[in-house]
C-alpha cells in the first residue's frame, strides 16, 4: 500500500442561485462538486479531488506545479463573512 499524502489545495465556495453551495479547486481541472450546506460542498470537493490525484498518479501523470505535499503541518489559512446585527 502507499504511503499516505496530503496535498494543501486552495478551494473557493460560492452559493447557488438555486440553493446550496458549489465548491471548487481551481488548481485541479474539473475539480468542483455541490452541496446543501458549505460543509457538504467542502467534503464532496475532497472527494472529487482525491480521486482526480489519484487518478494522476496511477496513470503517471503529474501535478500541476501548485498543487504540492506541505513540507509541515502549518495552519489552514481560510475566510470567512461575519454578519453582525440584524
Amino acid at each position: 500500500m502507499p504511503p499516505v499524502r496530503r496535498y494543501r489545495l486552495k478551494v473557493e465556495v460560492e452559493p447557488l442561485a438555486e440553493g446550496g453551495y458549489l465548491a471548487i479547486c481551481p488548481e485541479l481541472q474539473g475539480c468542483h462538486a455541490e452541496g446543501n450546506t458549505i460543509a457538504e460542498a467542502l467534503e464532496n470537493v475532497e472527494d472529487v479531488a482525491r480521486v482526480i490525484i489519484e487518478l494522476c498518479q496511477e496513470k503517471g501523470l503529474p501535478l500541476p506545479p501548485e498543487v504540492q505535499e506541505p513540507e509541515s503541518q502549518a495552519v489552514v489559512k481560510a475566510e470567512m463573512v461575519v454578519r453582525v446585527g440584524s
